[in-house]
């Protein structure tokens, strides 16, 4: 038996979750978390194999979120099962130590193969971000400015070219205004660009740029 634990701050996601789950006997949705302080918490308390966690939530998230986890948890696998389709999410969250990434649009049909496979202790990535991982390897593409960004300047990164403002990436990263505007300022700092114009024609020259579903 496979006893998961589902981190995400939306009932009816969770609840959804859930059902996807009823029909495979081997498992069990035995805990629930709806920010990263009650994720933290279900993973101190243990008694769970897997840990199906999103990526934006109150509270710790993200690629901090799963990098502290792993630090105190090494051997638990991670499933993020998020709203973004950005193959450079992906990269970073299984840097930080997640073993599957899958979007939620596709939690519908492959959920259950993933969560089984992540288990297994095998990875469960699609072939896009499995050549993501190869071409950031590759010596030549360590210079692009977008790599200098931390994590979380990343994901501010591809949600202001993604067209989303100062006030709504507040509230989809639960951060303040100011927070976000400071990052805004770092970003384009690091990235030596003058405007956001500069930085949406960056995205879209180094295929950074697609749509966002939130």
């Amino acid at each position: 038996m496979i006893r998961i634990v589902i981190a995400d701050d939306h009932t009816i996601m969770r609840e959804g979750l859930k059902r996807i789950l009823e029909g495979a006997d081997d498992i069990e949705v035995v805990g629930e978390a709806v920010d990263g302080f009650e994720a933290l918490a279900q993973v101190r308390k243990g008694g769970f194999d897997l840990l199906m966690l999103d990526l934006s939530m109150p509270g710790r998230s993200g690629v901090e979120l799963i990098r502290q986890i792993k630090d105190e948890v090494p051997k638990l696998p991670i499933l993020i099962l998020t709203m973004h389709e950005e193959e450079q999410y992906a990269v970073r969250a299984i840097r930080a130590g997640a073993r599957g990434y899958l979007t939620k649009e596709s939690a519908g049909t492959q959920l259950v193969s993933a969560i089984r496979k992540v288990a297994s202790g095998r990875p469960y990535i699609s072939l896009e971000v499995a050549e993501q991982l190869a071409m950031d390897a590759m010596p030549s593409n360590e210079d692009l400015p977008h790599k200098q960004l931390s994590d979380r300047e990343f994901e501010v990164f591809s949600l202001l070219v993604g067209g989303k403002s100062i006030t709504e990436i507040a509230e989809l990263l639960h951060l303040s205004v100011k927070t976000v505007s400071t990052h805004k300022t770092r970003i384009l700092h690091k990235m030596g660009m003058p405007s956001l114009a500069d930085l949406v024609q960056y995205a879209v020259a180094h295929r950074l740029l697609t749509p966002f579903k939130m």
